[in-house]
């Protein structure tokens, strides 16, 4: 089977007011889907082409509702073409049983935030599309198929995960990632809130986003610290004659911590410290970027890293695996940014090469609950076969073998939690959140 390659677009902002101050020249065109960018030294240009190419640069006024609409005749990109090419197809994926995927990646202030998450009127392609979720979900009169929408919302931090929706000081250390031998990896312990409407999710996202890393650097005054992850569990439930069908998909929305480099962000102390975190796990991404294009060219001795950043791990299957994903590269248009801009120009355009192998994520619940218990009676059997009293002066192996069996009880325990979700009703469910 033919896999997906990953859907590709670029947008452009508006200088902000750094680069004005600074005197900036664009050195970013588009045209159709192509995007070309002018060294600003030798005047040497080098073109990309993309899915899509979105200018959002100039040509805009601002309505009474603080909109920013195209002027007559331009080819100024709004919020709305932007989620109608890439929002609209993420949703679609969603109602077919895929698990869909859609990350910004950019250097610190390039616009990434604007255009997942938008401010003011100028809604980003996250509320759009839980706004065009709902509205579906309200006008299903099929009596027969039950709708249900989970929301949890996440920041990898200095590459430790913290639950947004919890206002309790973050744990020491991060919550902790685990591997499912089906599902991949998972953040143990994350909160997953049913929610009944867009205000809900919209009340929850306010709060994520108050909780989120942000910090002042000389590039951007509001400069994401963080990478946060935004998960939609969206399941159709088909009540059948022999019991019922579920078919669900995670949608993963991405908003990656901005590229930088230490003597344009002014960092010092925390702020370097968080900065070369961040390049880190961008290094890593870009690097299992690389390898999943080198296999989708025919290089089969190649080995993706995905466990070498916590970010890694949590795209795995974003990247290389069961989901349709599409990525949106944000740049700035000034000269005074080239070498960044070509470098997220050069990273997109190695994206697009990856192919992902989606499957509809369709079985019945019963059948789902049988395999948990036969996974949880083997995981039994292998934590009685370690079964090793602790104490001291155990050697190396026993100390392995003791850690082992708690990765063990934890699966376990997040099986046995699965199990009891699944037989709580929805309506269960919304009363506990």
């Amino acid at each position: 089977m033919p896999g997906d390659s990953v859907k590709v677009a670029v947008r452009v902002r508006p200088f902000n007011q750094r680069e004005k101050n600074a005197g900036s020249k664009c050195i970013i065109s588009m045209s159709g889907q192509t995007t070309t960018i002018k060294n600003p030294e030798n005047n040497e240009t080098k073109a990309f082409s993309f899915d899509h190419s979105y200018w959002s640069h100039t040509d805009f006024d601002e309505n009474e509702l603080g909109l920013n609409i195209a002027k007559a005749g331009s080819n100024y990109s709004d919020q709305r073409q932007v989620y109608n090419d890439l929002g609209k197809g993420v949703l679609d994926n969603a109602w077919q049983g895929y698990n869909a995927a859609l990350f910004a990646y950019g250097q610190t202030g390039s616009g990434k935030s604007y255009s997942m998450i938008g401010y003011g009127s100028n809604k980003g392609i996250v509320p759009i599309l839980c706004e065009e979720l709902f509205k579906a979900v309200e006008q299903n009169d099929d009596k027969s198929k039950q709708l249900q929408v989970s929301f949890s919302m996440l920041e990898i931090y200095n590459e430790q995960v913290r639950d947004l929706l919890v206002k309790a000081k973050p744990q020491q250390g991060g919550l902790k990632i685990r591997q499912n031998p089906q599902s991949g990896f998972y953040v143990e312990g994350l909160r997953l809130v049913p929610v009944r409407n867009y205000k809900e999710i919209e009340n929850l996202m306010e709060q994520g986003t108050v909780n989120r890393t942000t910090a002042s650097t000389n590039m951007n005054a509001t400069s994401s610290r963080s990478h946060m992850v935004i998960t939609i569990r969206f399941a159709q439930v088909f009540q059948t004659d022999g019991g019922s069908n579920t078919r669900s998909s995670d949608i993963n929305l991405v908003d990656l911590a901005g590229s930088e480099r230490a003597d344009s962000t002014g960092a010092t102390g925390d702020r370097l410290k968080e900065g070369s975190a961040i390049n880190q796990s961008l290094s890593t991404l870009g690097n299992v970027i690389s390898a999943l294009a080198d296999l989708a060219m025919g290089k089969k001795k190649t080995l993706v890293p995905y466990r070498d950043s916590v970010l890694t791990k949590l795209l795995q299957s974003a990247l290389g695996g069961n989901s349709r994903t599409i990525m949106i590269a944000a740049l700035s248009p000034a000269d005074i940014n080239y070498d960044e801009t070509l470098s997220t120009l050069r990273y997109a355009d190695r994206a697009k090469k990856i192919q992902n192998k989606a499957v509809i994520n369709e079985s019945p619940t019963d059948r789902m609950i049988r395999e948990l218990k036969e996974e949880n009676a083997k995981l039994m059997a292998l934590i009685k076969k370690s079964g090793l009293g602790g104490g001291h002066g155990m050697s190396k192996e026993a100390t392995e073998e003791e850690n082992s069996s708690e990765e063990l009880e934890k699966m376990l325990k997040e099986n046995e939690r699965k199990m009891q979700d699944m037989q709580l009703t929805w309506e269960q469910r919304l009363e506990q959140a």
